[in-house]
């Protein structure tokens, strides 16, 4: 899971704050306005931040609204503002948002063929690296969110050196996705809109609004299908990754049919010719099989729109569901895809779904609140010298990075950081993993080197203090790490891996993520998949 949608409370608190004296119907429309609309919407349907209605809030109760805006919220931003409004305007603010828009928002099947876009001179680009790339490779190539001035860059991971910068949609959310070949990129804002885009020839060549309020995106194994998981509508929309033109629209019904849910996450399960979607609201999680020779799934769907004929067999994105006693907000594939290793907010434990058998099998042994969308693994020899597979994760709530064995579901050690982090990155060729403590209010400017052999802190990599140091990614072959400056005038600081000195910067506009074409495509074990 990725980082933008934690992120996005500060947006609503600070606005919210602004709201002070008559806390009127009318007064709080009009102060939301002015300080609330550019990061939720004019009719807070989300923007940067997530949409402010009553069927996204579903989750987080109204009490629970109030201890928020009153004393902040753990792992994100967001502070607590108990010394700005007193209890009666806490009250009303809490109550505001939770009041429908009306009339309610509308996005379907005539609204998303209505915002599809295509490049016309798309057909005619040549299938073969342009001369906007100057000979770099296109495999070892960096994507680089910036969202200062919402752009992207894209980066040579040979000479470290920018090669082409475009604007992007506004608030991307979540890592970009690459078709098989690496030769197309995908990004998914949080409104909604999916841009490709082709990296051969520099130049977005298709757009479509999939929805309002946007979780991110996938894209399968075969290159054919885009998945969208959305918060608003409550929907998965299928797009074919050829045009990105609207090919079906599944409703997220849950198993009774009596109730629909946002989408936490959806990530592509390649070795099971399927995506795999976490629902925030409903205790299931589902397995979509876009293999056409998939068995039909018995129960069905309760609703079901297909839009291209004969585009789809019997089995083919139906949710195979596993129903489950708590939510998933995140989840980690292990490196068979055999399972996923999720867990909630709320959790105590972490639960070990095996997707064929659709039940859990195992719990894990994670305090505070894990980021398992960031989780990593390695190969690790234990005290009698037997190789193990190991996972590592990091932890938004606490100081420390969790390692679980992957063939007992145990800890093998919990190693203690400077603060809560979001990411854990790390590459086949390098004996360290790196981590952040980004959460943390005296530490954000450090990043922690771990050993993965002796699963020690071994190293820190400081920039100046205040600043957010955050989100490494390696070249291809390894030998560097690339890290986000975290900055409005920021940077991405280029790191030898062997002696992890710094090498030099690349000026970036707020790099929040930086994302390598091979290391994706190839599902290396040191990167988020």
């Amino acid at each position: 899971m990725s980082l933008l949608h934690r992120l996005s409370w500060p947006c609503l608190i600070a606005a919210l704050v602004a709201v002070a004296g008559s806390a009127a119907a009318g007064d709080v429309e009009t102060r939301y306005q002015e300080h609330c609309a550019a990061c939720h919407g004019e009719t807070r349907l989300g923007g940067v931040g997530p949409a402010l209605l009553p069927e996204n809030l579903e989750r987080l109760r109204k009490p629970e609204a109030l201890n928020v805006i009153r004393d902040g919220r753990v792992a994100t931003q967001m502070p607590g503002f108990a010394d700005k409004l007193n209890a009666d305007e806490l009250r009303q603010l809490a109550e505001w948002i939770y009041t429908p828009v009306v009339p309610a928002p509308v996005w379907g099947e005539k609204e998303i063929r209505g915002s599809h876009v295509v490049d016309a001179a798309a057909a005619r680009l040549p299938a073969r690296p342009g001369r906007g790339l100057k000979g770099a490779d296109p495999l070892n190539l960096f994507i680089v969110v910036e969202t200062g001035d919402h752009h992207i860059s894209v980066l040579d991971g040979d000479k470290l050196e920018r090669l082409h910068r475009f604007p992007s949609r506004y608030a991307l959310h979540g890592g970009p996705k690459f078709s098989p070949d690496g030769r197309f990129v995908y990004f998914a804002s949080r409104d909604g809109w999916i841009s490709k885009f082709d990296l051969y020839n520099l130049v977005v060549v298709a757009e479509v609004r999939a929805g309002l309020n946007t979780r991110n995106a996938a894209v399968s194994s075969d290159g054919k299908w885009v998945l969208v998981a959305n918060y608003l509508p409550h929907s998965l929309v299928v797009l074919d990754a050829a045009d990105l033109s609207l090919a079906r629209i599944i409703p997220t019904w849950n198993a009774a049919g009596n109730k629909t849910s946002r989408v936490s996450a959806v990530y592509d399960a390649a070795p099971r010719k399927s995506f795999v979607v976490a629902l925030k609201d409903v205790p299931e999680a589902w397995e979509l099989s876009y293999d056409p020779a998939a068995e039909p799934v018995a129960e069905g769907l309760v609703h079901d729109f297909q839009y291209k004929e004969g585009a789809f067999k019997p089995g083919m994105f139906h949710p195979r569901r596993t129903l489950l006693t708590d939510y998933l907000d995140d989840f980690f594939f292990t490196q068979s895809y055999d399972e996923i290793l999720g867990s909630s907010r709320s959790a105590t434990k972490g639960q070990v779904i095996f997707l064929d058998g659709r039940k859990k099998v195992a719990e894990l042994d994670l305090p505070g609140m894990p980021h398992l969308g960031s989780g990593i693994t390695w190969k690790w020899k234990d005290p009698a010298g037997r190789e193990r597979t190991v996972m590592a994760s990091p932890n938004l709530n606490a100081g420390l990075v969790t390692v679980i064995d992957l063939e007992t579901y145990e800890t093998v050690k919990q190693i203690p950081t400077l603060g809560p982090g979001f990411f854990l990155r790390s590459h086949e060729n390098s004996r360290y993993a790196f981590t952040d403590s980004m959460m943390s209010k005296e530490n954000r400017n450090v990043l922690q080197v771990i050993d993965k052999q002796s699963l020690e802190v071994v190293a820190q990599i400081r920039a100046e203090p205040g600043q957010t140091l955050a989100h490494v990614e390696f070249t291809r072959d390894g030998r560097y790490a690339l890290a986000s400056l975290w900055e409005m005038e920021g940077a991405l600081l280029v790191i030898d891996a062997r002696n992890l000195r710094e090498v030099k910067r690349i000026p970036a506009r707020k790099p929040v993520g930086k994302y390598n074409v091979w290391n994706k495509i190839s599902r290396s074990e040191g990167t988020s998949h």
